[in-house]
């Protein structure tokens, strides 16, 4: 897998979540940001079989489907190597499924999240990476919501990825200048610091 890990993934949104939901973001940011690296794989795996159990009951949900997909993807990214493989088609497949019932749901969220998936995972014969279509979901997302920090985030890494480091900055910028959100206090800290980060490698280049 690349450097830049699908554990990098997260949700856009600010919108109103169920209470069930809500414990799965805050612990999702918790582990993200605030858990050493060699202890995140055994959480996330923990919260990943929560959320699965939770995905019998609202499987038709794309609110819970999105954030299944989030957490499997983090879990991939923790884990690593090709055994993490399956889980990032697990991630996928949620994601697609969220799309299909509701592609607006948490503000594009699928889109943001799918997108990312497409970029930083290995292309065939390995995985299904395609830097095609990570670029058409990730406009997606940002089309239903413009000035959302992860929208924002995730196309200015994917255009820096792609060393197109002019354009990746102005997404980088927005990202940072993007309006805090209700309850995501550590979730929006960390992402900052990862586009600050960035921002300090892309200066290096131009």
């Amino acid at each position: 897998m690349k450097t830049l890990i699908v554990a990098a993934l997260a949700m856009v949104s600010s919108q109103l979540l169920a209470a069930p939901l809500i414990h799965y973001q805050q612990s999702w940011a918790e582990i993200k940001y605030q858990t050493a690296d060699k202890e995140q794989e055994k959480n996330f795996a923990k919260l990943r079989l929560q959320m699965q159990s939770e995905l019998k009951t609202h499987g038709q949900d794309p609110d819970y489907l999105i954030w299944g997909g989030i957490i499997s993807a983090s879990y991939a990214g923790a884990k690593g190597g090709l055994g993490a493989l399956k889980y990032v088609k697990e991630a996928r497949s949620e994601l697609e499924k969220a799309i299909k019932i509701n592609d607006k749901a948490l503000g594009g969220s699928a889109y943001t999240s799918l997108g990312s998936l497409y970029y930083l995972v290995p292309g065939w014969p390995i995985s299904f990476g395609d830097d095609d279509k990570a670029k058409q979901y990730l406009q997606k997302a940002l089309v239903i919501n413009p000035d959302g920090i992860d929208a924002n985030f995730f196309y200015g890494d994917f255009l820096m990825d792609q060393g197109h480091y002019r354009q990746a900055k102005v997404y980088l910028e927005k990202a940072l200048a993007a309006p805090a959100r209700p309850g995501r206090a550590v979730a929006d800290a960390g992402r900052k610091g990862e586009i600050q980060e960035r921002l300090k490698t892309i200066q290096t280049k131009l």
